[in-house]
């Protein structure tokens, strides 16, 4: 038996304004440069729930704080960085449990990332995490 969701037809956008084009146009780079500096640097870092580091790039240690509380150091300052994590596991068989993660720079260790993670009813909780910073 087929999903109905497969038929469904796909969502479109809606078009966009004349205003919104202009504005669009006169935010262009123009003659400023574009893209990240050439000391930028894309790190990350793949943790087990129970705070090992499972691969990375950059990273040089992950670890369990408490329950759902992880710390991940970086070989490098990523103080002024941006942060983006998702629950997920270190492998490719099976799915992670679902939940949600907040990362935030590490206070007082300018190399590194807090992670906290949580089951789907809010309740911290221990999840494997993919953590990338754009340092």
């Amino acid at each position: 038996m087929s999903s109905t969701g497969s038929r469904r037809r796909p969502v479109s956008q809606p078009v966009p304004c004349r205003t919104d084009l202009a504005l669009a146009d006169a935010q262009l780079a123009g003659d400023r440069r574009v893209g990240l500096p050439a000391s930028a640097r894309m790190l990350y870092a793949v943790v087990h729930a129970n705070g090992t580091l499972a691969r990375g790039l950059g990273a040089a240690s992950a670890t369990r704080l408490a329950p759902g509380m992880y710390q991940v150091v970086f070989d490098q300052d990523v103080s002024t960085a941006g942060y983006v994590g998702t629950i997920g596991l270190a492998g490719s068989a099976g799915l992670a449990p679902p939940g949600g993660i907040s990362v935030v720079g590490r206070t007082g260790i300018p190399n590194g990332v807090f992670v906290r993670t949580f089951a789907t009813d809010g309740s911290v909780t221990d999840r494997p995490f993919h953590l990338a910073v754009l340092a």
